[in-house]
Order: C-alpha cells, then sequence, then structure tokens
C-alpha cells in the first residue's frame, strides 16, 4: 500500500490561489534595490570624483592655465588674458628661441611691479651657449639680428650689453621691452625652473588662438 506522502507542491499552490509560476515571478514587480535612488546618487558621485581626479591630475602633470598679470608680454598678451602652459613641452624637445615660458620667479627679481607674483611669463631669446646684444635698439644673438614680428611697432630694446648665455640656461624678455622686468635685470634663468611653454591664448575668446 502506497504511503500518503501529503499534498503536492501543485496541490498547495491551487489551495493558495496561485500557480507555479506565479509563485516563481512573485517579485517581478517589486522595484530592484540595484536600482534605486541611492544607486544613481553613488553613481554620480563617482562620475564627478572621477573627474575632479582627472582634472587635478592634468594640472600638476599636463597643462596647465595661467593669468597673465601684468603688461610685460603686451602687445601679445594683455593683462587678464589667460593662456594654457604644456608642462610636458620640454621633456619632448629642448628649449627653443621664440617659445613663451612660464617660469618661478626668480629670486633675483626685484619687489616692484612683478614682485608678488610667485610665476613669470617671459619669450625666450637666447639659449645655453648663445651670445646675445643689443645694437641701436635691436637684438643679436650670436652676431645676427633676429626678427621680432611679435613686438609693437617702434619697440627698442636697451640695456643689453654683449654676454653669454650659460649652458642649461635661457635669456628670457618681456616682448614689452620698456615695461618689462626680465633677464636684463635678473639675468638668465635655469632651464628647470621653468613649469612649461604657453602655447594657447583661451581668454579673451574674441582672441582665442594658438602663441
Amino acid at each position: 500500500m502506497a504511503r500518503d506522502r501529503g499534498p503536492r507542491r501543485d496541490d498547495l499552490d491551487v489551495e493558495l490561489g496561485r500557480d507555479a509560476t506565479d509563485a516563481e515571478g512573485e517579485d517581478d514587480d517589486e522595484p530592484d534595490a540595484r536600482h534605486g535612488p541611492w544607486r544613481a546618487i553613488v553613481e554620480w558621485a563617482a562620475v564627478i570624483g572621477c573627474g575632479v581626479l582627472i582634472a587635478l591630475a592634468a594640472q600638476t602633470f599636463l597643462v596647465q592655465a595661467f593669468w597673465i598679470p601684468s603688461p610685460s608680454m603686451a602687445p601679445t598678451l594683455e593683462v587678464g588674458d589667460r593662456v594654457l602652459v604644456n608642462k610636458l613641452a620640454y621633456r619632448a624637445h629642448e628649449v627653443r628661441r621664440g617659445d613663451l615660458v612660464v617660469f618661478e620667479r626668480p629670486p633675483e627679481a626685484s619687489n616692484g611691479q612683478e614682485g608678488e607674483i610667485k610665476d613669470l611669463i617671459k619669450r625666450v631669446i637666447a639659449v645655453g651657449g648663445d651670445t646675445i646684444e643689443a645694437h641701436e635698439g635691436e637684438v643679436y644673438v650670436n652676431g645676427e639680428r633676429i626678427e621680432e614680428p611679435y613686438l609693437a611697432e617702434g619697440t627698442v630694446t636697451e640695456n643689453l650689453p654683449r654676454q653669454v648665455v650659460p649652458e642649461g640656461e635661457v635669456f628670457v624678455m618681456g616682448d614689452n621691452r620698456s615695461n618689462s622686468e626680465d633677464s636684463r635685470v635678473f639675468g638668465p634663468i635655469p632651464e628647470d625652473t621653468i613649469i612649461g611653454r604657453a602655447f594657447v591664448k583661451v581668454m579673451p575668446l574674441s582672441d582665442l588662438g594658438w602663441l
């Protein structure tokens, strides 16, 4: 005689007013905790956090914005202009004549107009080993007069006696030669004090362009 094993699961489902299919999918309409509001908040916080970290890393190692604080680079750059500085430029190549570089303000710099500014921006006119001098308001490097189309018409360069730029250093001047404290005052600067090369003007937008 077969033993009564009790009601089958199918019978119980019928008695409870449901079938096996309903039992298996009874939670289908309940909200998934994985897609709740807290998950969205956490996801957005992660995205924002990653964006901030990427921006900080880029500013620290790649590109940095620099605000022009003085008129020493006029007319190329005016007070209030903003430029982007490539901080890796001189890992790819040597410092070149004509580059606009941002560098740490030399301790020999005076406490005048640029005295409170931590970093300066100037143009590289001569590099290590070059002989630089000025005659009748014109600049000569290694005995040859250099073309300086970035200067305002009528600009003259004074206070530049003949000298040799030491190896590992560069001679920098502002484009506004009559209103710039530069290597004519504090001497050539060591290359290792250069923060990077300014390569594009981003503000004002009406004057956006490569440098």
